[in-house]
């Protein structure tokens, strides 16, 4: 059926609308991945902090047992923490972490039980034969994120202190230039002589050595907490920067393709009112030429 100028002027007013959502959404993802990414690079700093108070007071307590490096045993039941989005528009990005989820857990040995933060990610995992435990919300802005990963502090400790695991692998799609984002993983827990091994050999920034004061005991604690704390945080964070990018990407390829639909339906709207124009032209050449008889003076 063919078009009409009707038909194509509502087509053309309609792909104009759509034009107007993709563009705010656009500058949506694009305010939102300021704040993510300054918050990443923020916590950058921060966790090379910790991670040099962790150094400091292994390299304290360090015994000449603990000078050779540990072999990590991979033993127990396993919960990993997978970070995904609770909206769409964001291509292949649940996608890509789930397959990296099945094939990383796949090679590790014992039960898997996945928690799975945002919905979009928790109903693909589902899908696959891993263990569904405790789902959460992602948050909507850097002051949500904290609440956040409380929650999930919490439900780790409890399934720990209840036996259900043993150890805590972290899954989440990460920032990377050329690439918009790429999945990654890490094992938080537990915290083994491997662990420590790694942390006592970071080398100190100055030629003036640390030296931890008071209880080294309640030190080493509250820095445990905040290492936890920090590396979760930081994982929300740059899975929120990596989906708000993979949303600004989707929206620039939904952008361009409006375009390229708005140029075709107004090429085609000129050409049929065009044909409309020649054809009442015609009509009025043909009129003309009946009531002369065809004959010209």
């Amino acid at each position: 059926m063919s078009e009409t100028a009707a038909s194509l002027r509502r087509k053309i007013a309609s792909a104009g609308d759509l034009d107007s959502v993709v563009r705010t959404m656009k500058a949506m993802a694009a305010a939102s991945i300021g704040q993510y990414e300054n918050a990443v690079r923020s916590l950058d700093d921060y966790y090379r902090a910790v991670q040099l108070g962790l150094a400091a007071c292994f390299r304290q307590a360090e015994t000449p047992a603990a000078t050779t490096r540990a072999e990590r045993k991979e033993t127990g039941a396993i919960g990993a923490v997978v970070f995904g989005s609770d909206q769409g528009l964001v291509g292949q990005f649940n996608e890509v972490m789930v397959e990296f989820v099945v094939d990383t857990l796949g090679k590790l040995p014992g039960k898997k039980t996945v928690w799975a933060v945002g919905e979009r990610i928790q109903a693909r995992l589902t899908d696959t034969d891993l263990l569904s435990g405790k789902s959460f919300i992602l948050p909507n802005s850097i002051s949500a994120i904290t609440p956040l990963i409380g929650q999930i502090l919490i439900e780790m400790e409890a399934q720990r202190e209840k036996g259900a695991i043993t150890q805590v692998y972290l899954f989440h799609n990460r920032p990377k230039s050329g690439a918009i984002y790429t999945p990654v993983s890490q094992r938080l827990l537990p915290l083994d002589d491997r662990w420590r091994y790694d942390l006592a050999g970071i080398r100190w920034p100055t030629r003036n050595l640390p030296e931890v004061m008071n209880d080294r005991v309640q030190t080493l604690l509250a820095l445990v907490r905040e290492y936890l704390f920090v590396s979760l945080f930081r994982a929300c964070a740059e899975s929120l920067a990596s989906e708000n990018a993979s949303r600004l990407a989707a929206m620039q390829r939904a952008e361009k393709n409006i375009d390229e639909l708005s140029e075709d339906l107004n090429r085609n709207f000129h050409r049929l009112r065009q044909s409309d124009i020649d054809e009442e032209l015609f009509d009025v050449v043909s009129g003309f030429e009946a009531m002369t008889g065809g004959k010209s003076h």
